[in-house]
């Protein structure tokens, strides 16, 4: 058993229902317009000690603040952080669809951005993880949460790409 106490394996099962079904089809669909609707106002609702996301699933939800690429304006959106050895990362899924993630364009353009883990923010800088640091986070965030495989297949052999989210 992992000793990663967000590992799959240690999720009750309602957590890993929920897992399950975020990782579906049509479980992503309603997550993917749903979830950060109310995430942002139950983490501010909560000061920082919960959202919907990491209620029912058990996972790491952080709230990740960017600079908008084209608006310059910041831009809060929840995603599973996944603690790794290599240190806070986050995977530009976008819940399997065809597209990266607007986060994504953003941290391209600004890779300095700040996340919220709990109670505290700090300023991060973002750094696309690659080789053999990024199979290392991805074979991670697998035990974490393996339905990032099935959003894979779907996004048809769209590359993911994986940031470290560095202490600025």
């Amino acid at each position: 058993m992992s000793a990663d106490p967000f590992a799959f394996s240690r999720a009750n099962a309602f957590q890993r229902a929920m897992r399950r079904l975020a990782a579906s089809g049509p479980g992503s669909w309603f997550f993917a317009r749903a979830l950060h609707h109310v995430d942002r106002p139950l983490f501010r609702l909560t000061r920082g000690r919960a959202t919907v996301g990491s209620l029912v699933s058990g996972l790491p939800v952080v709230m990740l603040t960017t600079t908008g690429a084209r608006t310059g304006k910041p831009r809060t959106v929840p995603l599973l952080g996944l603690p790794t050895a290599d240190g806070l990362a986050v995977i530009g899924s976008n819940w399997g669809r065809p597209g990266p993630p607007a986060w994504d364009r953003n941290l391209r353009a600004q890779p300095a951005a700040s996340v919220a883990i709990g109670r505290h923010r700090r300023p991060v800088r973002a750094v696309e993880a690659e080789g053999q640091r990024r199979e290392r986070i991805w074979r991670a965030g697998l035990a974490i949460y393996p339905g990032f495989s099935q959003y894979a297949a779907r996004a048809a052999g769209r590359h993911f790409r994986i940031y470290v989210l560095e202490q600025a």
